[in-house]
């Protein structure tokens, strides 16, 4: 892991582990980041994301390993001394302090000149499009434009790491897709380094370089979306990751074949007996030619401009997320076609992603 003055790293994580008395809920959590990327912790409620990134603020205090931000070793610094700024849940704002007050509070305690401080406020709301807002108090602003000026405390810090706890959790649906663009669009524009803890597999996808998935306190894949939607390391991050999730099916393999219920699929070479197969609703569609299987719906949701049926495979319920509208009462048999490459095994036992070999 990184050293004192390792340029390049903005975090690293070594051997970090984190209990409170004989319970152990950070295992071994290991990572390297990189200046400029946005890393994404994700996973369920209790998994231990929330209280990672406070260990990283400094906020807990680790049971073991050793933590560098920017290179440099911060295991036994204060919050004040790591060079971070934290964007909370809570806006956490001052109501009795304009915007512009709220965003330069920090660097009035620092004594930073009026001059500069000034000009930094401007800056950032300018870039955060709430420079008109500058002199209106926290009560007088939306949910989005609160989370804004959170957003702008931590920017005028320039810190060398930011971390992000849950930030759009008390926005409605519609402002969460809206300021989720805007961070993202942020970051392009700044190229700052961030960790974000979220609950939410979209918000990770959409806005993270890399992904960590978080299981009990335990890491169970870090990649790039791409590699975490595509090759997830085992069921969990299959089930966890895309909505709806992957189906993930109970199958026998059999002279090179997979067999599920009386279906029978090519691609099992290489494979043990017993399997999970795994398969993304998108990448089952209605045949145009010959099908790979044929299904009989049980339940047919319309969502506009697609269809998300349901149907038994096997004895396991799989779901396809087709093109297009759908008869909801509708109980004829579906022909339906697999997407090349489409198909991803998993150990029966473990849960663990098989390769063919």
């Amino acid at each position: 892991m990184a050293l004192d003055g390792q340029a390049g790293v903005a975090l690293a994580a070594d051997g970090v582990k984190k209990s409170y008395g004989s319970v152990e809920v950070l295992h071994d959590i290991g990572i390297e980041m990189a200046e400029g990327e946005f890393l994404v912790l994700v996973g369920p409620s209790g998994c231990g994301k929330s209280t990672l990134l406070n260990c990283i603020a400094g906020l807990e205090e680790i049971t073991a390993g050793r933590l560098h931000i920017g290179g440099r070793d911060v295991t036994q610094e204060p919050p004040k001394d790591r060079d971070i700024a934290m964007v909370f849940q809570s806006y956490a704002l001052y109501p009795t302090m304009s915007v512009g007050e709220n965003i330069g509070f920090g660097m009035k305690i620092r004594k930073v000149p009026r001059p500069q401080m000034e000009e930094k406020i401007r800056e950032v709301a300018t870039l955060l499009q709430i420079d008109h807002l500058l002199n209106r108090r926290p009560s007088q602003l939306s949910g989005g434009q609160r989370q804004r000026v959170a957003m702008g405390r931590a920017l005028v810090r320039d810190p060398a790491l930011f971390l992000f706890d849950e930030p759009l959790s008390n926005l409605d649906a519609k402002l969460r897709v809206e300021m989720r663009a805007e961070i993202k669009r942020l970051h392009k524009r700044v190229g700052a380094s961030i960790v974000y803890v979220t609950h939410d597999q979209i918000e990770a996808m959409t806005l993270a370089s890399r992904i960590m998935v978080l299981k009990d306190g335990h890491i169970q894949q870090i990649g790039t979306p791409q590699e975490i939607y595509d090759r997830p390391a085992n069921t969990f991050v299959a089930d966890f990751m895309g909505s709806p999730p992957m189906n993930l099916i109970p199958a026998r393999v059999a002279g090179g074949e997979v067999q599920v219920g009386d279906v029978r699929l090519k691609g099992g070479e290489g494979l043990p007996g017993e399997v999970i197969l795994g398969i993304r609703p998108e990448h089952l569609s209605l045949a145009e030619g010959p099908a790979d299987l044929e299904a009989r719906p049980v339940m047919i949701e319309n969502t506009g401009s697609e269809s998300y049926v349901s149907f038994d495979l096997g004895g396991s319920r799989v779901v396809a997320r087709l093109a297009g509208r759908i008869a909801e009462d509708s109980t004829e048999m579906l022909p339906l076609a697999i997407a090349p490459g489409a198909l991803r095994f998993f150990d029966a036992r473990t849960g663990a992603r098989l390769e063919r070999s």
